[in-house]
């Protein structure tokens, strides 16, 4: 058999078609504008059925723009970060993910970022940065309390949420270095060595350095809060190995984590539970907050 790529887990892919087939979750599915038709509909819904101030701007650059879903006055803060393969989406697509949370009291902030190619990936992070650094600094004004802060994010935005945990907020922001109470990663990329060899670089472009910049699993944090990495298992199989190794390699840079392999659930219906006051998964994000917020 020719070998085009080997993952780490021994995994060989003979062509960059097959390769891609690894990492392509809209292909994976059935029927993807089934998917699409819920994410916007949904979406949508929330905004109508929810206190909401959109829009709001975090930065310098149109794109750099937040939603915010206010909780119970005091209640705790989950900055959710949206997918789309850094390259599509919006913040507006993913509303659907504030009605369970903010039924438990928290406030939810849905950050919006500039897509590839038209910036970088580093540009990417950095936005992601600088709006973690907004919602510390002004969530209270929304009744949010800084003070218990969980990001979170699905699928690229699962990768931002690794890399938002491996920053150094008191030296690039002045911040606290535990300012963040607790991470949950959803069906996250964590090593993007073997995206540049996929199709999509045509839009990714990554350079070399900003591969070895920008991939959570080689750089990983001295220290960190409490980590939540989750994936559907119904989907593409990079995406399971991708969270088990990041899994690995983070309890073996000593740090917290938890790694949750969710039964039945593909790339896009593990976010239907956003939407469920009492899911499994909304009780995991409450039950990190008050972790962190005690450890």
């Amino acid at each position: 058999m020719s070998e085009f790529y080997r993952a780490s887990n021994g995994a060989v892919f003979a062509d960059r078609l097959e390769l891609d087939a690894a990492y392509d979750v809209e292909g994976a599915v059935e029927d993807f504008g089934v998917y699409v038709d819920f994410f916007v509909n949904t979406s949508e819904r929330a905004r109508r059925d929810l206190r909401c101030e959109l829009d709001i701007s975090y930065g310098p650059t149109r794109a750099e723009t937040l939603d915010i879903f206010p909780g119970e006055p005091g209640g705790p803060v989950v900055i959710f970060i949206h997918g789309g393969y850094w390259r599509t989406l919006t913040s507006k697509e993913f509303s659907l993910v504030a009605p369970g949370l903010v039924s438990r009291g928290a406030t939810v902030v849905i950050p919006n970022y500039a897509l590839l190619p038209s910036v970088t990936i580093d540009e990417i992070v950095r936005q992601m940065r600088a709006a973690v650094a907004w919602v510390h600094d002004h969530i209270a004004e929304y009744g949010g309390d800084p003070k218990r802060l969980l990001v979170s994010g699905h699928s690229a935005g699962g990768h931002l949420t690794a890399m938002l945990l491996d920053t150094d907020w008191e030296a690039e922001y002045g911040m606290a270095p535990d300012c963040i109470t607790a991470g949950c990663a959803i069906s996250g990329l964590y090593d993007l060595r073997p995206l540049a060899f996929t199709s999509m670089q045509q839009d990714f472009r990554f350079t070399g350095e900003e591969i070895l910049r920008n991939s959570p699993q080689l750089g990983l944090p001295r220290s960190a809060p409490p980590l939540l990495i989750t994936y559907g298992v119904d989907q593409p199989s990079e995406f399971a190995r991708q969270s088990e190794d990041f899994y690995a390699a983070w309890r073996g840079a000593g740090l917290e984590a938890e790694l949750w392999a969710r039964e039945g659930l593909n790339h896009f219906d593990e976010l239907e539970a956003f939407g469920e006051p009492g899911s499994e998964l909304v009780e995991r994000l409450m039950a990190l907050l008050e972790q962190g917020g005690h450890s």
